[in-house]
């Protein structure tokens, strides 16, 4: 197969090898929604990092954070679309298009946030194995919906739009839960995602790290 990223580099990839990059992206959302932790750890590296909205640090954590919040009842569920890859040797940058949709109370009113984007994987086949090293949301666009539409919601304006059009109702009900939500994750246009797009090609052409990963320190 002939598959190209933004970095408009043609790379010809295995169909074996996409089919398991591919499958490690779709484990990765169908073990974490189901709350199958052991089997989650399976689709990451030993150095594997998650960024989100809330959360920046090592895949491990990542699940301890993500177990404490799906036993306390937080929902988050996630939906892929449309894949590419581009495979380099023993490394691969995966697109997948996505939607993240949670569902909480804020200001008392019961409401589901979607957001629309894509994960930006970082990957590399390791003892036989494909696993992921980095991932990294693009956020492109959200919504809220009541999820009773008689009732009634006034949402703080200056909150709302302290955060990146992509993603601001998600950061607006994840900062009311608690979290402390980072403003300048990339999304469709602007330096973030170019940054990006910059570390994937880095990561194919054999960098010794996937990119800059940042930890929010308010967290």
């Amino acid at each position: 197969m002939t598959s190209e990223l933004s970095t408009g580099r043609p790379t010809h990839a295995d169909d074996r090898e996409a089919h398991q990059v591919r499958k490690v992206v779709e484990d990765w959302a169908i073990f974490r929604d189901a709350g199958d932790w052991d089997a989650f750890a399976g689709v990451w590296h030993t150095d594997g990092w998650m960024t989100a909205t809330w959360f920046q640090g090592p895949y491990r954590e990542f699940i301890d954070v993500s177990r404490e919040g799906f036993e306390r009842g937080i929902q988050i569920s996630h939906f892929l679309g449309g894949f590419t890859c581009t495979i380099e040797s023993t490394r691969a940058v995966a697109q997948t298009k996505m939607k993240i949709e949670q569902r909480a109370k804020v200001h008392g009113v019961e409401v589901d946030v979607t957001c629309s984007g894509r994960f930006y994987d970082f990957l590399e086949h390791r003892d036989g194995t494909w696993g992921i090293v980095r991932r990294q949301p693009v956020y492109e666009r959200d919504r809220l919906d009541l999820v009773d539409p008689t009732s009634t919601l006034i949402l703080d304006p200056n909150v709302l739009t302290s955060y990146p059009s992509g993603y601001r109702h998600l950061a607006y009900i994840q900062k009311h839960l608690g979290y402390d939500v980072m403003s300048d994750l990339p999304g469709l246009r602007g330096p973030a995602i170019e940054q990006l797009y910059s570390e994937g090609t880095a990561w194919l052409d054999g960098a010794s790290t996937p990119g800059r990963l940042i930890r929010n320190t308010g967290r």
